[in-house]
């Protein structure tokens, strides 16, 4: 599979850098881009969603599996091997969280409340960046 086949098949991509991407989350209702995408040397593509879906949910909601993303490779009796994320991906998307935060908290001093939407994505701001602390800690 292409990279940009699989790229096609997602909402609010952005290219972060050399072979790497983010995009909205097909496998939930993401309104922020929470999916991390990395295509490796030797072709490979890795995916991870930080609102805490998993690869299986987030290949099945576009229509791929794991041999779509590993070429070449037998996929029939994939296990997942928790490999740790770079930790510089994952400050990354931390720092995009804690903006989020920065810029909900100055709404709610500026106006006195926040938009349900507001609320919700504040929501999803922690629940991402409790999950990119624990992918720091191991």
């Amino acid at each position: 599979m292409n990279i940009e086949d699989l790229l096609n098949r997602l909402s609010k991509v952005k290219q972060t850098g050399n072979g790497k991407w983010k995009a909205c989350c097909p496998s939930h209702d993401d309104q922020s881009p929470s999916l991390s995408i990395r295509q490796l040397v030797d072709g490979r593509i890795l995916i991870h969603c930080f609102g805490g879906c998993g690869a299986i949910e987030i290949l099945n909601s576009i229509g791929l599996n794991f041999s779509d993303l590993h070429p070449g490779e037998n996929c029939e009796n994939f296990t997942r091997i928790k490999r740790p994320w770079n930790s510089y991906d994952v400050l990354n998307g931390v720092a995009f969280e804690i903006l989020v935060a920065y810029n909900c908290s100055k709404k709610l001093a500026e106006t006195g409340h926040l938009s349900k939407v507001d609320q919700e994505r504040l929501l999803i701001c922690t629940q991402r960046l409790q999950a990119g602390l624990q992918v720091l800690h191991g």
